[in-house]
């Protein structure tokens, strides 16, 4: 027997579905510019009043210092997980060449409003396969940035280049 047949199981019951990933209006707020990723099933996309709530959001927990990433650049991901349950994932470039995130989740309709996300314990979540999508694309487009001359067209150049496309 061999420990492969006893670790990483994935439950019997589960089906992978595909996802989309579509490029939205960027968030430019507070100092910091932030492009933006809906990520959904493709015939039950983010609705329009999740988005909203989740730029509100955003906004505010800038402004009340509950977010902290004035003077940042990178992405956000709202990514709907079923039918009421999202999380709003932003991350940044820091130090160069590190990518900084802070999780927001709205847990179901009876949630008014995205909070950040707690979690227990020392391993924890990271991004899951289907974020792991924009986030790939991100990391090759932060790339070609730092190789760049890294100035004002080559920062917009990095904002203008969005991945779209299933995972």
């Amino acid at each position: 027997m061999s420990s492969l047949d006893t670790i990483g199981l994935v439950r019997p019951d589960y089906a992978h579905i595909a996802k989309r990933v579509t490029p939205e209006e960027p968030f430019a707020g507070e100092g910091a510019v932030l492009k933006w990723y809906d990520i959904a099933p493709a015939d039950a996309p983010v609705p329009a009043e999740i988005h909203d709530l989740a730029r509100v959001c955003l906004h505010a927990g800038l402004v009340a210092g509950r977010l902290e990433v004035a003077g940042d650049i990178g992405f956000v991901i709202l990514h709907r997980c079923g039918e009421s349950f999202y999380f709003l994932i932003v991350s940044t470039w820091r130090n160069e060449n590190e990518l900084w995130e802070t999780v927001w989740v709205k847990t179901g309709s009876d949630d008014l409003e995205f909070s950040q996300w707690q979690t227990a314990g020392t391993h924890r979540p990271v991004f899951c396969v289907w974020e792991l999508g924009a986030v790939c694309h991100e990391r090759l487009a932060w790339s070609e940035y730092l190789r760049s001359a890294r100035d004002v067209p080559a920062r917009e150049g990095y904002l203008a280049d969005a991945f779209a496309g299933e995972v």
